[in-house]
């Protein structure tokens, strides 16, 4: 009997470049009751003993302000076919809030976020390593649409933020560690060749430990 572990598929990119919704219609097409969808921003640091306005100092974009430890050893457990807590993120308090959500594994964990290529133990667990390329242009304009509209954020604390953290993070963490991916995507879930040669992988690992 072939070994029932999860097949751990991660998927990385720059900020706003589509890697959530390539992740959401992945797990869409292999199916909710088989899959489950982690976000990194989920495993942000506990910023408790700060106060608000020093929280939202914190250079979010940079590999310190996420809980790799906790991450990683949830990610083990789910992979050991075990559930776990995960935290929940409150993005209007900077920090996260006190409930837990009880996760049970699934036979497909999708793992999505700017930096998971980043983590060298996170990327041994990982049996598909995609990056979402889009352009810098079009990645700042979704983040304007997103923060503005989504997180009720004014306009020049976006770009404030945009171009003192994000971008120079995106430079020197994310966009080196798509040398570490299977599969470079442009367009992300728009591109349908690369999407259905994700789900195939996928699947094909998937089978292939359930097999008898």
């Amino acid at each position: 009997m072939m070994s029932e572990r999860p097949v751990l598929v991660g998927i990385s990119g720059g900020t706003a470049s589509g890697k959530t919704s390539m992740a959401r219609i992945l797990q869409m097409e292999v199916g909710r009751e088989q899959s489950l969808l982690l976000e990194l921003d989920s495993y942000y640091r506990d910023l408790t003993d700060l106060d608000l306005e020093a929280r939202r100092k914190v250079n979010f974009d940079h590999p310190d302000a996420f809980d790799w430890d906790l991450l990683v050893s949830d990610l083990e457990t789910l992979l050991r076919n075990e559930p776990v807590r995960i935290p929940v993120y409150d993005y209007a308090s900077h920090n996260r809030r006190e409930v837990t959500e009880l996760t049970p594994a699934r036979p497909v964990l999708i793992l999505e976020g700017i930096l998971v290529f980043w983590h060298a133990a996170l990327r041994d667990l990982m049996d598909i390593k995609v990056f979402v390329d889009t352009p810098a242009d079009l990645r700042l304009l979704r983040r304007i649409r997103r923060d503005t509209v989504e997180r009720q954020r004014s306009l020049e604390s976006v770009l404030d933020q945009y171009e003192h953290s994000v971008a120079p993070m995106h430079l020197e963490f994310c966009e080196p560690s798509k040398v570490h991916a299977d599969l470079i995507i442009p367009r992300g879930a728009k591109n349908r060749v690369a999407m259905d040669m994700v789900r195939s992988r996928l699947l094909a690992i998937l089978a292939e430990r359930l097999a008898p």
